[in-house]
């Protein structure tokens, strides 16, 4: 064994190449985690509030039907019961809700619209009610 310290007597020639085995496993290992997390933050998501059923509805209110073939129901419920109006248009609308408000000025509105109703339509109602100078405007769910 004269002089050689490795097996077989060869020196052993060192490599000067980067192993690059363990950089792809956590490369790998990465390219999961961002795959799992993005999904998680959707951006198109609306996050809409959510809101209770109030404590103490009103015993009498001005109801607005809107039904899909562009005719609103008007009636007053509660003690002081009237009878059905129907408008064909949004002016007509607006006209009747305005004597109903002259009448009685504290009566809340609440407006149930149907589901095939467009959004435009129930916001144009709550704001021709709003213009009107009525304070309690709510909309009917489930």
């Amino acid at each position: 064994m004269a002089g050689s310290s490795m097996r077989g007597g060869r020196p052993r020639k060192f490599k000067s190449e980067i192993n690059v085995v363990p950089y792809i496993d956590v490369m790998l290992v990465l390219l999961i985690i961002f795959m799992v997390a993005a999904p998680v933050n959707d951006p198109s998501v609306i996050n809409l509030p959510t809101a209770g059923k109030s404590t103490v509805p009103p015993s009498e209110y001005i109801e607005i039907a809107l039904k899909p073939d562009a005719k609103a129901t008007i009636k007053v419920n509660g003690p002081k019961r009237g009878e059905t109006q129907t408008a064909s248009g949004r002016p007509d609308l607006t006209q009747k809700l305005q004597a109903l408000h002259a009448d009685s000025p504290d009566m809340p509105v609440m407006i149930s619209a149907d589901k095939e109703i467009k959004y435009d339509e129930v916001v144009q109602v709550i704001a021709a009610a709003k213009k009107l100078g009525i304070a309690r405007v709510g909309l009917a769910t489930k």
